[in-house]
């Protein structure tokens, strides 16, 4: 019998945690050590956007390094772990069958926001690994709605984890990094996403960018705070946050990853 998979969400930062020492890959790792082998992961990456949802079916993705800037030692990394075609026809098939329209793209490989922390979970790439894009023009309830139609996966070896950011300011964060700490309208905004997010008030979160506190100054745009949905609507009604992970990088980026049963 498999053992039912937790979900996650994780705040990916910068690429530079592909190569630099940091609390949070050691926290990622830490979570997939905790964890059953899963048959597959599931990552809703908030580097893949379009208009419908699309599952990545690629038997053997490419490593994408959809940054520019940074270090040469990054564009080096190839994270060869095999796809999950099988795994793509299963949620495609679930999707469809919650009303979605949907479809399997079979040539894209893994942006940032999946490779890198599937490099600090599962160093060894044995892991098939399969991405689900983001819809930022279709809000939060749709994305809750999807996690929710995935649900079964979990019962068969899926471990679905949810790439994107708490907060997401990046001219913030280039203009006005601090050394520790958070600069205020961070710490408001995470702070009330992470009481509801403990205490399973959905429906607040669904409303998050008229009720949250500086919500449109915490993500000017969506796409980094959709996978959260997804994550949630994955973990089921009456899911428990079993662990978490709460760090700022530069003052701007809250950090915060939740691992839900």
């Amino acid at each position: 019998m498999t053992t039912r998979m937790p979900v996650l969400f994780i705040s990916h930062g910068s690429p530079m945690h592909a190569i630099e020492p940091s609390t949070a890959a050691t926290a990622w790792a830490e979570f997939a050590a905790g964890i059953p082998v899963p048959r597959a992961v599931l990552m809703v990456s908030a580097h893949w956007e379009s208009g419908i949802p699309l599952l990545g079916g690629n038997p053997q993705p490419e490593t994408i390094h959809d940054f520019g800037g940074f270090p040469e030692e990054l564009y080096r990394i190839h994270y060869a772990a095999p796809g999950a075609p099988d795994v793509a026809q299963e949620a495609l098939q679930l999707l469809r069958d919650a009303g979605f329209s949907a479809g399997i793209e079979g040539c894209r490989g893994l942006d940032h926001g999946a490779w890198i922390p599937m490099l600090k979970m599962y160093p060894r790439a044995n892991i098939p690994v399969l991405q689900l894009s983001v819809q930022p023009a279709l809000g939060a309830p749709h994305h809750l709605a999807l996690g929710r139609a995935l649900m079964a996966l979990r019962d068969t070896g899926v471990f679905i984890i949810g790439s994107g950011h708490m907060t997401h300011n990046l001219r913030d964060f280039f203009v006005n990094p601090v050394s520790s700490g958070a600069v205020p309208y961070v710490k408001e905004f995470r702070d009330w996403v992470d009481q509801r997010v403990r205490s399973g008030n959905t429906e607040e979160l669904l409303q998050w960018e008229h009720l949250a506190p500086h919500a449109r100054r915490a993500h000017p745009t969506s796409e980094h705070f959709l996978p959260l949905f997804v994550a949630l609507g994955a973990a089921g009604e009456g899911y428990k946050v079993e662990s978490s992970f709460e760090y700022f990088d530069g003052g701007v980026l809250a950090m915060d990853a939740y691992k839900f049963v």
